[in-house]
C-alpha cells in the first residue's frame, strides 16, 4: 500500500473506552520518547530519571502531600475557566484574577487578622478573594459586551495590572523594611491560616475544590444558566432569536468564573504559601487553559490532567536536583509529554484509512 493511498479520515463517533486506550498509549509513547532523550542528552539510565520522578513528586508523605495541594490549586482555576470558555470567551486573565484574590486575601490577612475569630476571618477571606476575582472578570466581560472589544488581549492586559498593584502594596507591607518581601504573614498567631482538616494540613484545599469542581459540573449541565451559556458559544445570533440577553450572559458567565479563580488565590495565599507576590498564581493561569482544552471542559477529566502535570513538574524539579540536569532539560521533558497527549487528540477526532476505488471515485 502506498502512502498516498491513505486518507485522513474525521470520527463520526468514539468509544470512551478506546478515546481512553488512546490517551493510555501516547502517555506509553511519550515514556520512550523521554528515555530516549534522556539517553541521548545526558547518557543517563532513564529508569533511574523515571524513579526520580516519582520519587520527587510521591516519595514521601509531604511531597505527597505538596503535590495534592498543587493538584488542587491547579484544578480550581481551569474548573474556573471552563463556563467562559464553554460560552467562547477567551479568558486570558486567570493569572491576574488570582493575583486579586490573593491580594484581597493578604489584606484580610494583615488588617483583620488580630481582629476576627479564624473561623471568621476565613469566611470573609472567600468572599472578599472571590468579589476581587469577579470583579477583574466582570470588567473585560463588560467591555466585550458593551463595546465588543477583544477579550483575549483586555485579560491578558488586566494579568500586568494585577501585578503591579500587588508591586505596590508590597511597599507598604514589607517585613522587614527595604526587603521588597512581605514574608510569612501572621506566622506566630496563624490567623487566615487554614486549619488541619480530618487530621490532614492540606484537607480544607481538597474539600473545597472537590466541592467547586462537582458545582460547576451541576452548573453547567443541570442548570438553566449552563444551558444558556453553551448556546451563546454556539452561536450568539442563534442565542439572541431564542430570547437569550447574550450581554448579561456574557457578564454573568465571567462574573461567575473571575469569583473561583479568585477564590483560587485564597487558597494559594492562605492555604498555603501565607504570603503575597507578583509570582503567588505561579503561572497557574496560563496552564489551566492547557488542562481545560485537554480536558474538553469535563471538570472531572481535569483532576486526571492537573495531576499528571503537577506529578510531572514536581518530579522534574527532583531530577533536575538529583542529577545535577540542567533545569531546562526537565522542562524538555515535560513538553514532550505535553505534546504527545495533545497530539493524541488528533488520533481521538480523526483516523486514517486506507482509500477504496470504485468507478474511479474515492469512498
Amino acid at each position: 500500500m502506498k502512502l498516498s493511498d491513505l486518507r485522513i479520515r474525521k470520527r463520526d463517533s468514539i468509544s470512551k473506552g478506546k478515546a481512553l486506550g488512546i490517551r493510555l498509549l501516547t502517555v506509553l509513547c511519550s515514556l520512550v520518547a523521554c528515555g530516549l532523550l534522556i539517553v541521548a542528552v545526558t547518557r543517563l539510565n532513564p529508569l533511574q530519571v523515571y524513579a526520580g520522578i516519582v520519587g520527587g513528586a510521591v516519595g514521601n508523605a509531604r511531597r505527597v502531600w505538596v503535590t495534592l495541594r498543587d493538584v488542587m490549586a491547579l484544578l480550581v482555576v481551569s474548573v474556573a475557566l471552563v463556563p467562559a470558555y464553554k460560552m467562547r470567551f477567551w479568558n486570558i486573565g486567570g493569572e491576574g484574577q488570582i493575583l486579586m484574590g490573593g491580594l484581597a486575601t493578604a489584606a484580610l490577612m494583615i488588617y483583620a487578622g488580630g481582629v476576627l475569630p479564624n473561623w471568621a476571618l476565613l469566611l470573609c477571606i472567600f468572599a472578599a478573594s472571590a468579589l476581587a476575582g469577579m470583579v477583574w472578570g466582570v470588567i473585560p466581560a463588560f467591555f466585550k459586551a458593551r463595546y465588543n472589544t477583544n477579550e483575549t488581549l483586555f485579560t491578558l492586559m488586566m494579568n500586568y495590572v494585577a501585578m503591579q498593584l500587588i508591586t505596590f502594596c508590597i511597599v507598604f507591607w514589607e517585613k522587614p523594611k527595604g526587603s521588597n518581601t512581605v514574608g510569612i504573614i501572621n506566622s506566630a498567631s496563624g490567623a487566615g491560616w487554614f486549619p488541619s482538616v480530618f487530621g490532614m494540613q492540606y484537607g480544607l484545599n481538597i474539600l473545597l475544590v472537590t466541592m467547586i469542581t462537582v458545582f460547576v459540573f451541576l452548573y453547567l449541565r443541570y442548570t438553566k444558566h449552563g444551558y444558556e451559556l453553551s448556546v451563546v458559544g454556539e452561536s450568539p445570533n442563534t442565542a439572541r432569536y431564542v430570547g437569550i440577553n447574550v450581554k448579561k450572559v456574557v457578564i454573568r458567565t465571567m462574573a461567575l468564573s473571575g469569583a473561583l479563580c479568585g477564590f483560587a488565590g485564597s487558597l494559594v495565599v492562605s492555604g498555603a504559601s501565607h504570603t503575597v507576590s507578583t509570582s503567588l498564581a505561579g503561572g497557574r493561569g496560563f496552564t489551566a487553559i492547557i488542562v481545560a482544552w485537554m480536558s474538553h471542559f469535563n471538570p472531572y477529566a481535569m483532576a486526571g490532567v492537573s495531576a499528571l502535570l503537577v506529578f510531572m513538574e514536581k518530579g522534574a524539579i527532583q531530577i533536575a536536583s538529583q542529577f545535577g540536569l540542567n533545569q531546562n532539560v526537565s522542562d524538555i521533558l515535560s513538553g514532550v509529554i505535553l505534546f504527545f497527549l495533545i497530539g493524541s487528540e488528533f488520533f481521538i477526532n480523526f483516523q486514517v484509512v486506507a482509500a477504496k476505488k470504485d468507478s474511479g471515485v474515492d469512498k
